[in-house]
């Protein structure tokens, strides 16, 4: 599976379709059971041409089970309590608090607010959008990686159907939030939107410096596909832009904490 949007706003990243599944495709990217990793640097490898898999048991840590859709957030844990984690801390003998919010009661609220799933699936995959044959599999979800200039013209290219104004949103999430649970509870609405992530001062360090991601629910993007022709992208206006986005190369081979 090809994508339009990528060629006409010159991605230099491949998309990458979020994949649930109850068999886990071979040869791929994975973190060991127990060892920590971010989800994040699997996707940014899925960018580049690798596929990554996981499950309940090699997620990287407690906050990607949870972001990606494999329960919600446990109690306690080393960190004393995830409200504190993202907050304060809680004291000696406890790692210090990430100072995401201004006290443990608002970090909790923010918890319990997420929209925190359970798939029925063993395996969530992350794909490149090139290896995905439509004839066996849907996508849950596309997402892109995207320079400002790339992210304004997918933000106009969402909006181009739909009434109003707000059918993007950025919300404050980490960066598997961003990518995983914020998006499927998308899929779920209507009308749905996208949802541009990366916004994690704690994932930045797995992406490039000039690069947000903007995920899609599957229909979305078919939707957004199929107005390539008719949209801005082929007006003047947006090719004053385009000239000055660097021609991608060959999507490159990706690592990640295996």
């Amino acid at each position: 599976m090809r994508s339009r949007i990528a060629k006409e706003i010159k991605l230099a990243y491949e998309p990458v379709a979020i994949v649930f599944a109850d068999e886990s495709p071979e040869e791929a990217l994975r973190f060991q059971p127990g060892r920590w990793g971010c989800v994040v640097a699997m996707l940014t490898a899925a960018t580049k041409g690798k596929t990554a898999v996981f499950d309940r048991d090699t997620c990287g840590c407690a906050g990607g089970k949870a972001g990606l859709g494999f329960g919600g957030y446990a109690e306690g844990g080393s960190h004393g309590g995830i409200e504190y984690f993202l907050s304060t801390g809680r004291g000696e003998g406890y790692p210090p608090g990430e100072r995401y919010k201004q006290t443990p009661e608002l970090a909790k609220e923010f918890i319990e607010g997420l929209p925190t799933r359970d798939i029925p699936f063993a395996y969530i995959v992350f794909k490149p959008l090139s290896a995905v044959d439509s004839a066996v599999e849907t996508p849950r979800q596309i997402v892109f990686y995207a320079n400002p200039d790339q992210l304004t013209a997918l933000i106009v290219l969402a909006n181009f159907d739909r009434p109003g104004s707000e059918n993007v949103i950025i919300p404050f999430s980490s960066g598997c939030q961003s990518i995983g649970i914020i998006p499927y509870r998308e899929a779920e609405l209507h009308p749905s939107h996208a949802v541009v992530g990366m916004v994690d001062v704690s994932a930045r360090s797995y992406v490039d410096p000039d690069i947000l991601s903007f995920t899609v629910p599957y229909a979305m993007f078919e939707e957004m596909e199929s107005h390539v022709d008719e949209s801005f992208l082929h007006t003047h206006a947006w090719q004053k832009v385009k000239v000055r986005i660097p021609d991608p190369q060959e999507y490159a081979s990706g690592d990640a904490n295996e």
